[in-house]
């Protein structure tokens, strides 16, 4: 165990924090109390929500409602339908970031390639977190949802991080336009040896 393991647990109210997500209706109005009420926001939106804007956990009901526990609200106003749909979308996000950093690796450019695995994973790992508390999977760690939830810092890290994507796929593209058309201007000036050697052929064939 380490000493900050044991701080918590030798602590009882950080202990408490710790294992509140396990039975969070325990004490709904004590450790719990975040979490019932996200959880009573996803319980509220059903299939598909109460409609944008109309939530009622976010009116101060829910602690962190436009941070951490985002994606209750977006759960309590767009429904199973519209935290499918979001889900899907960094699904895609991230899956477009790792095939990308795997035709990167295989063009040969490593530092580009590795970026966007790191790109890729890092997506996917926050937002599973950020999902999983929510949602009273894991213990509240206080992750934004990438590209949704409301903060600064977080939302310019996350569009520079999606930038930096952007500019590893214009880079491999460039390569692969740039390989296509040296090979194209080879391929050109080898038939155009081959056309003078011909053509030195006949001339010396003649003059025979």
């Amino acid at each position: 165990m380490c000493i900050r393991d044991r701080l918590a647990y030798f602590s009882p109210y950080r202990w408490a924090r710790v294992t509140g997500f396990l039975d969070p209706w325990k004490d709904p109005f004590g450790s719990g109390y975040q979490l019932t009420q996200s959880l009573m926001a996803y319980g509220r939106g059903e299939t598909f929500g109460q409609g944008l804007g109309n939530s009622v956990q976010k009116l101060e009901y829910l602690p962190e409602a436009h941070t951490d526990f985002v994606m209750a609200v977006l759960a309590e106003e767009m429904g199973f339908i519209g935290i499918s749909v979001i889900l899907l979308l960094s699904m895609t996000l991230v899956f477009k970031a790792l095939l990308l950093g795997r035709k990167a690796v295989n063009q040969e450019k490593y530092f580009e390639g590795f970026f966007a695995y790191a790109i890729g994973i890092w997506f996917c790992f926050q937002a599973a977190v950020n999902i999983g508390a929510s949602a009273g999977i894991v213990p509240t760690k206080g992750l934004t949802m990438p590209l949704i939830s409301y903060g600064g810092s977080s939302m310019i890290i996350m569009t520079m991080s999606v930038a930096v994507l952007i500019r590893i796929d214009h880079e491999i593209r460039l390569q692969s336009i740039q390989a296509t058309s040296r090979a194209t201007g080879t391929h050109k000036s080898t038939k155009k040896k081959a056309s003078k050697v011909k053509k030195t052929k006949l001339i010396e064939g003649g003059n025979d």
